[in-house]
């Protein structure tokens, strides 16, 4: 079995989710308002919730947790090519549902670097990618920033990893959020070589943009209208982001030229030059607005809400540890929902 994510990583890139423009505009919008705090949430119920879990986190897993699918954030491709930094998935015995081990590269270059067919860099990842999965329930494949050229490397690489994984593991794959099909991450072909394709639906706004939301309810649906489209609701999980983000105003940090040193210097008054080892220095106060979006349990019930209005019937969430606990009191699992 295969499931395919897209973007999903524990410090997102800087970049815009997708390269090819969302237009919000492709499907049309409505979703319930967010309850007011204080108020009861709506209980979603879903037939998979899965969750990453990052190698050193593993305290924030629960027992008591409806979640099915646990992703074990940790291995890597190292600067030669090379699978690194696999945890050990007995960190994980507690844990009674399925647990992914994943494969993560975010470097474009590097990446253009271990798909191209018929290398051996290629043979020899794939070796050990299927030899380190042996302990684990299911394969995830994170690669971001995969180029646009490379698309077609890229599924025969997907493909090439699930035929020797075999049908007794669960085959996944992270995709970034798209409305459409651009890039090198066709949803289509990707499901028709996974079991799941995980799609990484946050960092609509990211580090370096203008102030926003990690994921609006209005671009989350478009996102999901576009997937179930593509995908199919069978493969699909909704990715579904724990953290916000924090944007100033105002950025100190670059490199100066004499005249933009000499410029501040007079704007702030700055009287007080010292020298260290012959080097001259000095500090001044600026005033900093942080604007800052963020998600809460209602933020996320409502989205899941949504979501499951729309026919997804599973999701996943990056982070395990970043939530508002009283997230989990609006979320269950088919499993647990008693027979009438």
């Amino acid at each position: 079995m295969m499931i395919f994510c897209f973007s999903c990583r524990s410090a997102p890139i800087a970049a815009p989710p997708d390269a090819g423009g969302v237009n919000e505009e492709v499907f049309p919008v409505t979703f319930a308002e967010i309850p007011p705090a204080g108020t009861d949430l709506p209980v979603s119920i879903f037939n998979e919730i899965w969750t990453y879990v990052i190698n050193g986190s593993e305290n924030a897993l629960k027992s008591n947790l409806p979640i099915s699918d646990v992703v074990y954030f940790g291995a890597e491709v190292d600067r030669y090519g090379h699978l690194a930094e696999v945890p050990k998935r007995s960190k994980l015995a507690n844990f009674t549902g399925k647990v992914h081990m994943s494969v993560a590269c975010f470097s474009a270059g590097l990446i253009h670097f271990i798909i191209e067919p018929g290398s051996k860099a290629r043979s020899t990842l794939i070796q050990q990618i299927i030899k380190a999965a042996r302990d684990y329930d299911g394969l995830n494949i994170d690669f971001e920033n995969v180029p646009a050229q490379d698309g077609e490397n890229f599924l025969s690489f997907l493909s090439e990893v699930s035929v020797k994984l075999g049908r007794e593991k669960i085959f996944s794959v992270c995709v970034p959020a798209r409305t459409r099909s651009v890039g090198a991450y066709n949803y289509s072909k990707i499901a028709s070589i996974s079991n799941r394709v995980f799609v990484m639906a946050y960092d609509e706004h990211w580090s370096t943009s203008a102030p926003g939301p990690v994921a609006s309810m209005k671009w989350c649906r478009n996102v999901a209208a576009y997937a179930l489209q593509s995908i199919g609701s069978e493969k699909l999980v909704m990715g579904i982001p724990f953290y916000g983000r924090a944007w100033g105003n105002t950025s100190t940090s670059r490199a100066l030229v004499n005249a933009t040193t000499e410029r501040i210097k007079k704007e702030h008054g700055v009287q007080n030059v010292q020298r260290v080892n012959g080097i001259p220095t000095f500090t001044y106060d600026v005033l900093v607005k942080v604007t800052v979006f963020y998600e809460d349990e209602y933020s996320i019930a409502t989205r899941v809400d949504m979501y499951r209005k729309q026919g997804v019937t599973s999701i996943g969430f990056w982070r395990l540890g970043q939530e508002a606990m009283a997230v989990w009191s609006a979320l269950n699992l088919e499993r647990h929902v008693a027979v009438k």
